[in-house]
């Protein structure tokens, strides 16, 4: 299947969308968006596949896709994966609205970093909302200055893409912190 996207088989990548096997199906996938015909429809079928390894897939290949209906359709469909069982569909889902800017998905975005239980998803709610860069997620990402140091180092790099004093006092308090990591992180920013 994968050969199929490189060699341009769309109908042969088309069809393992319908395949009974997971693995077929994300790659299916995977082979349409190499040959460019990857779709946004083909993505929302994909993310409420049964299966969450192809959910999560979709969500991948969703962060990639441009075009019609992917600052529409696309950020709908993914914004209702927020909430799905699976803490690597949440993450990817976190990742492609951040990939995409989708002002839309700030308050989502906002719950899941202060409420989800698993720790990669509060932490990738927080990078998407410092991908998005909107003001009223800026609380949000403060607030996780009190979370696990992989979160702390997060909103970290998040915070880059904010000015002010509230940030600058941020930053500053990371300077310290006492997960080195974090402190790295903050040289690395060199503010």
């Amino acid at each position: 299947m994968i050969a199929a996207g490189f060699s341009g088989d769309v109908e042969r990548a088309r069809a393992a969308l319908s395949s009974p096997q997971a693995e077929l199906r994300s790659a299916g996938l995977g082979a349409l968006e190499r040959c460019g015909a990857l779709t946004v429809a083909q993505l929302c079928v994909a993310m409420e596949d049964h299966d969450p390894s192809v959910r999560r897939r979709a969500m991948e290949l969703g962060a990639t896709v441009r075009g019609r209906g992917t600052k529409t359709t696309l950020i709908t469909a993914a914004m209702q994966r927020l909430s799905d069982p699976e803490p690597l569909v949440v993450d990817a889902v976190c990742w492609l609205l951040g990939e995409h800017r989708a002002r839309a998905a700030v308050l989502a975005l906002i719950d899941v970093s202060a409420n989800h239980d698993d720790a990669r998803c509060r932490e990738a709610a927080v990078a998407a909302l410092g991908a998005i860069g909107d003001p009223g997620g800026l609380d949000a990402i403060l607030a996780r200055l009190e979370d696990r140091p992989q979160i702390r180092r997060r909103v970290v790099v998040a915070l880059s893409s904010f000015s002010g004093p509230r940030v600058d006092a941020a930053l500053e308090r990371c300077a310290v912190d006492h997960d080195w990591q974090v402190r790295q992180a903050v040289e690395l920013l060199g503010r």
